[in-house]
């Protein structure tokens, strides 16, 4: 503030001489008081003015400058190597846009929004940084908070982010600096062991889903019926299936009858048993069973042989006896033919009984035998029996007897063997 001499006495519309006004000029003084003694502005206007002096050149006329003008860029390009910012920290309209810094210490401030470009800090240190919208394409942070911004790329090889939260999609999240993987559905615990088995469902990505246990059946076969006369098979409590193995019984032989001079006879063998086998469910039987055995045909003097029986497990499955063997009158060939083998029905598995042979020999005078009988998956049938002597019997379950044999003037037939009867397994599983 300036103030001039009111002392100078001039006229009324007189006429000031140059010298009047340089010694005018000269006494003006600038008081301190008249400064200091004005009220405060407690707010500055952008549109507020100030005059600024070009303080190299005295005779330069003072320019005018509006204080927004004046602050809008105060933040220019350029290096800032020992700064020292503790109050907040705007950075909005400033026209600098790189900050490079070897030594800086940023206690706390708030990036509204903006680009940086490069943000390189080798030993500065951010306290609380918060960006609400900016962009950091590269650059090394300490601890900076983010709710809309972008970091692009974040490089820094010593640096560590101590307090990250993020949301990713798909199944990995960051919260307060801890990563957690989603939950897969699969319950966290041990599966499988000695008496286990584990079964699991894996997805796309390679995680399991989902996990169980199956148990191991520690029990196999746990008991064996063998029936070799017709009786009543009874259900366990504990049971969980069967398997059951059926033969039929064994046909008798054909015998050789009494010979003459100049006569022979032979008889065929009888054929044995058909057979089956098959699994059945505990579900599918009753609390009993009939097991009937099929008897074997006995050996006979005359005529024919006598066919076996059928053996049957309930109506689950079943196999009929063999055919009986042929006998064979007096005369000088062996013509009698072996019997038939019986058939298995019904199971998973079903054999046919082997055939009994026919008597074997020549004409009159050649030595000949009896036809053997059939054989079973049990063992064989009976033996051909030579000359003179009553065929063998079957020696399998449900195998089939052999034929008798005679040379000339016997005073006897002979008989042919009896069949074998039959027999039903029942191996129990639980």
């Amino acid at each position: 503030m300036a103030m001039i001499d009111r002392n100078f006495d001039f006229a009324t519309n007189g006429t000031v001489s140059a010298a009047a006004l340089h010694a005018l000029i000269d006494s003006a003084t600038i008081y301190q008081d008249l400064i200091t003694g004005q009220v405060p502005i407690t707010s500055v206007g952008t549109n507020y003015e100030l005059l600024i002096a070009d303080g190299t050149n005295p005779n330069a006329a003072p320019n005018a400058v509006t204080v927004y003008d004046l602050f809008d860029d105060a933040l220019t390009a350029g290096t800032y190597t020992n700064a020292n910012i503790s109050a907040a920290l705007t950075y909005g309209t400033a026209t600098g846009t790189r900050l490079v810094s070897a030594n800086a210490t940023i206690t706390t401030g708030t990036i509204t929004t903006g680009v940086i470009p490069t943000l390189t800090s080798s030993t500065a240190t951010f306290g609380t940084t918060t960006s609400t919208a900016a962009t950091i394409t590269s650059g090394t942070i300490t601890n900076l908070a983010s709710t809309t911004g972008t970091i692009a790329t974040l490089n820094s090889t010593t640096g560590t982010i101590t307090n990250l939260s993020t949301t990713l999609a798909g199944d990995f999240t960051i919260s307060q600096g801890t990563g957690t993987l989603g939950t897969s559905g699969a319950t966290l615990g041990t599966y499988g062991g000695s008496t286990s088995i584990p079964s699991i469902v894996v997805d796309a990505k390679g995680r399991i889903t989902s996990a169980s246990t199956s148990a191991i059946s520690s029990a196999g076969l746990v008991a064996q019926r063998v029936f070799t006369t017709t009786s009543t098979w009874t259900k366990p409590a504990s049971l969980t299936r069967i398997k059951v193995t059926v033969v039929g019984g064994g046909a008798s032989a054909g015998p050789s009858i009494a010979t003459g001079g100049g006569q022979q006879s032979g008889g065929g063998g009888g054929g044995s048993g058909g057979a089956s086998i098959k699994l059945i469910e505990a579900a599918d039987l009753g609390a009993t069973i009939t097991a009937t055995i099929g008897t074997g045909g006995v050996g006979q003097s005359s005529n024919n042989g006598i066919a076996g029986a059928t053996s049957s497990f309930g109506t689950h499955c079943s196999a009929t006896g063999g055919s009986p063997g042929a006998g064979c009158p007096a005369g000088a060939a062996w013509n009698a033919d072996g019997g038939a083998g019986g058939a298995g029905s019904g199971g998973d598995i079903n054999f046919d009984g082997g055939s009994g042979n026919c008597a074997a020999g020549g004409t009159y005078g050649s030595e000949g035998a009896g036809g053997g009988g059939g054989s079973t998956i049990f063992g064989g049938g009976g033996k051909a029996s030579p000359i003179g002597a009553a065929g063998g019997a079957g020696r399998g379950y449900g195998a089939g007897g052999g034929g008798g044999a005679n040379n000339e003037n016997t005073g006897s037939a002979v008989d042919g063997g009896s069949g074998k009867a039959g027999i039903i397994i029942v191996e129990e599983y639980a």
